[in-house]
C-alpha cells in the first residue's frame, strides 16, 4: 500500500511537469518560450542512498564558449505540414528587381536579386523573355512550400531554391 501512494504522489508530480512543459511548448516566441520553460519548478526529491561511493578523479575540460540552448524534441513537429510549421510572421511572397539583363533560364541558371538574395532554378525548365534590363521579380511560396520565380513579361514561373 505504502508503495502505491509513493507511486501515486511521483505521478502526480510528473503530470503537473507535463502540463507546464506542454503549456511552454504551445509559446510561438521562442524567448517567451524559452523564459517559459525556465520558470517551470524542478520537482526535487531526495536522491536514493547509494551503496557503495567510488571516487573519481577530477577531469580538465574546457569550458565551452557558449553552452546551446536544448535541443527541441524531433518528434514535436512530426506530421505537421511545411505550412503549418512556417512561422505565421513569415512572409508568403517578396518582391525585388533582377540585376543585369536577363533573356531567359535554364536549369541552374542563378538569380541576384537587388536586395542581395541569389536564387537558382530548382526544377529542369526553360524560358525565355522579352530581353530585359532590371525586370521586377516576385517570389512565391505555394501551400506546401515550393517557391515559384515570377519574372515580369515571362509566362511561366521556374521552381526556384534560394542559395544565399
Amino acid at each position: 500500500m505504502k508503495a502505491l501512494l509513493v507511486l501515486l504522489a511521483v505521478s502526480g508530480s510528473a503530470l503537473a511537469s507535463d502540463a507546464d512543459l506542454l503549456r511552454c511548448r504551445a509559446i510561438p516566441d521562442v524567448s517567451s518560450r524559452v523564459a517559459c520553460y525556465d520558470a517551470i519548478p524542478v520537482a526535487t526529491t531526495a536522491p536514493a542512498p547509494v551503496a557503495k561511493t567510488v571516487p573519481v578523479a577530477p577531469v580538465a575540460t574546457a569550458a565551452p564558449a557558449a553552452v546551446a540552448a536544448p535541443a527541441a524534441d524531433p518528434a514535436a513537429n512530426f506530421g505537421l505540414s511545411a505550412s503549418q510549421m512556417r512561422k505565421s510572421d513569415e512572409p508568403n511572397a517578396i518582391e525585388s528587381t533582377l540585376l543585369g539583363r536577363i533573356e531567359g533560364w535554364s536549369p541552374s541558371t542563378q538569380f541576384r536579386l537587388a536586395n542581395g538574395q541569389i536564387w537558382r532554378v530548382a526544377d529542369d525548365s526553360s524560358g525565355y523573355v522579352t530581353e530585359v534590363e532590371n525586370p521586377k521579380v516576385k517570389i512565391t511560396r505555394n501551400g506546401i512550400g515550393t517557391m515559384f520565380l515570377e519574372i515580369e513579361g515571362a509566362n511561366q514561373a521556374p521552381r526556384v531554391r534560394r542559395v544565399q
